[in-house]
């Protein structure tokens, strides 16, 4: 994928950086709800200044964490570039009208940076677009995009009218789950729409992962700032790690600076290799 292209597709979310934070477990009781929230806002100060959440996570908890958490951000400071998303079952034309007033109200906002639609689902992609468009046309988003499409979704979402506008495409990637590289991300890049990768650490499996932990040794980080940095090494990819611990969220943090070397990136090709044919796509 070409550098320009990646930079293009990355515009929108100037001036936030490609590692942001998820939430798809927080405000549900794994951790208190201030020590989640202090979480949040330690990973806004050090510069992860974008928030995936969901009408799902939680039945919207996770949602009222984040509108909490922001209304202990310091008003002279910008506001977090913020990314929900519609369930399938609400994509019909006035469902996600009505899901997106209610993900809005949770967080406190006028306006959601990015709306994507969560899965496909029956409702046509003609009727969820015209819908996202909508908002888009009110000021309501400012761009929106889908969530676990692989590449004949997306041609087919080109076909729809105002498909074109997706900004992003959020999809299973991390260094154990390599396989749209194949296809699907060349197929982003090459379109301008931004791949988000969430679960960039795996189910756990990467934290400490021995090779991953010598390279970080090396560059005085953890593992999984060295498996963050190598989700966003192409420049295309913004990685969206969840964590409810301040001090995980330091440790992923450190991934903003951290550059791996060709040699550290082809230790990695050798024990992780790339896909070398079309693999169906990931789903969790």
């Amino acid at each position: 994928m070409g550098l320009s292209t990646a930079q293009n597709a990355l515009s929108f979310l100037q001036p936030h950086a490609s590692l942001g934070m998820g939430s798809w477990n927080l405000g549900q009781g794994r951790r208190s709800w201030e020590a989640e929230k202090t979480a949040l806002l330690t990973g806004l100060q050090l510069g992860m200044t974008l928030i995936d959440t969901a009408e799902m996570y939680g039945d919207g908890l996770s949602e009222e964490l984040i509108g909490d958490a922001l209304r202990d951000w310091p008003a002279l400071q910008p506001l977090p570039f913020l990314v929900s998303k519609v369930l399938p079952m609400n994509a019909s034309r006035q469902g996600v009208m009505r899901a997106f007033e209610l993900s809005r109200q949770r967080l406190g906002v006028d306006c959601i940076d990015l709306y994507l639609l969560h899965w496909r689902g029956h409702t046509p992609l003609a009727e969820t677009v015209a819908a996202l468009e909508v908002l888009k046309a009110a000021g309501k988003i400012r761009h929106w995009g889908v969530s676990n499409f692989d590449t004949d979704d997306m041609q087919e979402l080109w076909q729809v009218p105002g498909g074109r506008n997706c900004a992003v495409n959020q999809v299973l990637y991390n260094i154990g789950c390599r396989g749209i590289e194949y296809e699907l991300l060349p197929w982003c890049a090459d379109h301008g729409v931004a791949v988000m990768a969430y679960c960039p650490l795996g189910h756990g499996e990467l934290i400490d992962e021995p090779l991953l932990r010598d390279i970080g040794d090396a560059h005085g980080a953890s593992a999984c700032a060295v498996a963050l940095a190598w989700a966003m090494r192409s420049g295309h990819v913004l990685a969206i790690p969840e964590s409810g611990c301040a001090d995980h969220v330091r440790d992923n943090a450190k991934a903003l600076t951290l550059k791996l070397s060709a040699g550290e990136l082809a230790l990695i090709d050798q024990t992780w290799p790339a896909p070398r044919d079309k693999q169906p796509l990931d789903i969790l």
